[in-house]
């Protein structure tokens, strides 16, 4: 067997084979999925079956992220709602298999759209409906009832967003390893204007396109993927988060868009936040602070990325591009709080 960085197949197999015997019929061979860049994913598969594996980043390892039980209970409790996941087989806590908790579920069916190559297979009619059913999945989840599917006790919604600006502004203190001029004051200008909450529901906490896996015939969304982030909130800052990775940093070789927003069909993204207004009835007057937030959240995720791969704690390619992409999130979201109305500016 060969192992991939961070999965010792061997340990694997032999828990496998004890806490679910009869599961492989064959010998186990993995590779690491590339494009992800927090929890590591592998696809799995025994020469029959195939399943995908997920575990915690190499190194590095914040506070409160990269939760395996919780993206496991999580995607357990969503399997018999609209919102599409994959079936799940096992989860592990014992460190002593791989080093960390991983938990295992089935593959599904579809591709995760990164760059305009990977929807280039769509047509501007299949661009368009990919988009749309991208924010009818978003209301589909903030539609479910957090304790009818036993998800009453995720996360405490009460003070949701004034706990998330802390929270990411500890993950950054935690992450810091260079000078990051106005990071400090975008920081600042949200915490000092916290929109009041008026919603609750289960709040994704990185969705976007490539957190989905697409399919084109027939066309739709076979999954939402990686829910490590996941807990009751405002369902505006899945929202604000959805139309800054839409936006970008407003390059024409956006590497956070991947150019993918621009291929041929894909609404503005205005269309998307009306067609959720219109979807759950949301007020979004305020819609603007959450996409300043969601800047400076992203901001801090690639910045803690650049981190651990300054450290060598990473596996892939492409992480010694991320580092660059800090400061032009930090920008966007600090035009982000200067276009707030002046009332908003200062809660």
């Amino acid at each position: 067997m060969t192992d991939p960085p961070g999965l010792s197949l061997e340990k694997l197999t032999q828990y496998l084979d004890t806490v679910r015997p009869g599961l492989r019929t064959g010998r186990l061979t993995a590779d690491l999925i590339p494009g992800g860049r927090s929890n590591l994913t592998y696809r799995l598969t025994d020469g029959t079956t195939q399943w995908v594996l997920r575990r915690p980043p190499l190194d590095h390892v914040l506070a409160t992220a990269h939760d395996m039980s919780r993206e496991y209970r999580v995607i357990n409790a969503l399997a018999p709602t609209a919102v599409p996941v994959p079936a799940t087989e096992l989860l592990c806590t014992d460190t002593a298999v791989i080093g960390v908790p991983f938990y295992l579920m089935d593959r599904v069916a579809g591709s995760a759209m990164r760059s305009q190559a990977d929807t280039s297979v769509l047509s501007a009619d299949q661009a368009t409906r990919v988009a749309h059913l991208l924010v009818d999945v978003l209301a589909d989840l903030h539609d479910v009832v957090p304790e009818t599917v036993g998800l009453g006790d995720l996360g405490q919604p009460t003070g949701f967003m004034a706990r998330q600006v802390a929270r990411w502004r500890k993950q950054l203190n935690a992450s810091r390893s260079r000078d990051l001029p106005g990071i400090d004051h975008l920081h600042d200008r949200l915490a000092a204007s916290v929109p009041h909450s008026s919603r609750t529901s289960i709040v994704h906490g990185d969705y976007k396109l490539d957190n989905v896996l697409v399919t084109t015939d027939p066309l739709g969304i076979s999954a939402v993927l990686d829910w490590e982030m996941a807990t009751l909130g405002d369902p505006l800052a899945d929202l604000g988060l959805l139309v800054a990775y839409w936006q970008g940093v407003g390059r024409e070789d956006d590497p956070i868009t991947g150019g993918v927003t621009r291929t041929p069909g894909f609404p503005p993204i205005s269309t998307l936040i009306a067609r959720y207004a219109q979807r759950t009835g949301a007020d979004l007057s305020h819609l603007g602070w959450y996409v300043a937030f969601a800047y400076f959240k992203v901001a801090v995720i690639l910045e803690g990325i650049h981190y651990r791969f300054a450290r060598g704690g990473t596996v892939g390619t492409g992480f010694d591009q991320i580092g660059g992409l800090v400061l032009p999130l930090v920008e966007r979201g600090i035009a982000a709080v200067n276009a707030l109305p002046a009332a908003d500016q200062e809660q």
